[in-house]
């Protein structure tokens, strides 16, 4: 398959709101909705994925002619497996208050969508720069949206900010958003205001290039009053 001709910038960036793989692509609901009950935790889980899945996707770019087709599947999960251990390890000994938060949807970071499907669908098929940038642009895009949803989630439902109090909230929290009903709600709100932003409405009215050659041009209002 030809290697991907677009510009590089566009793969960096593609992933922050275009493609979003939480918010546009809905991937990864597993940790998205289970560690976001506060800032922190989103922004350590995201910033874990990304160092797996800039990893993973560069090996499995450079490996990609050498990985056999009928075994490609098993040699990604060793490969993203090998990056979740080490990523487990340094949190472990350097953040072990983060790897106690994290808990078992660390670990699970092997079988998140976000990071298979990006193996499969570019890595696989893409040269080594390509796929970093795939993947960095991805990991910011998903980390983004762990820490806003982190945020909203922390301050409504703790009255708290990476664990400063919220004066007048940090009295009267709403425990709701800090439960898995609340997760829910928060997600649904953050997804219907992105897909606002970012919808593009059709143009009113379409420019018509005649109606020679045109399938409906036996339907076409124009025509009929053109007739008349």
């Amino acid at each position: 398959m030809p290697e991907n001709k677009k510009p590089l910038i566009s793969e960096l960036t593609k992933g922050i709101i275009k493609e979003n793989p939480t918010l546009v692509m809905l991937l990864g609901m597993c940790p998205t909705l289970a560690v976001t009950t506060q800032a922190m935790n989103g922004l350590g889980m995201g910033l874990a994925t990304t160092f797996v899945l800039l990893g993973s996707n560069i090996v499995i770019s450079a490996l990609r002619k050498v990985i056999p087709d009928k075994v490609r599947i098993p040699a990604f999960i060793v490969i993203i497996a090998s990056f979740v251990t080490l990523i487990g390890f340094l949190l472990e000994g350097f953040v072990p208050s983060l790897y106690d938060s994290l808990g078992i949807y660390l670990t699970l970071i092997t079988v998140n969508c976000i990071i298979f499907g990006r193996a499969e669908m570019f890595a696989s098929k893409n040269n080594v720069v390509a796929s970093a940038l795939d993947a960095i642009g991805m990991g910011i895009g998903f980390t983004i949206a762990l820490f806003i949803m982190g945020s909203i989630r922390e301050i409504i439902g703790a009255g708290q900010w990476l664990g400063m109090d919220i004066p007048v909230i940090h009295s009267n929290p709403m425990l709701l958003f800090i439960m898995p009903a609340g997760g829910f709600f928060t997600l649904g709100c953050i997804i219907a205001a992105v897909n606002k932003l970012t919808n593009k409405k059709p143009p009113l009215e379409i420019e018509c290039g005649g109606c020679e050659g045109c399938p409906m041009a036996d339907k076409c209002s124009s025509k009929e009053e053109d007739k008349k």
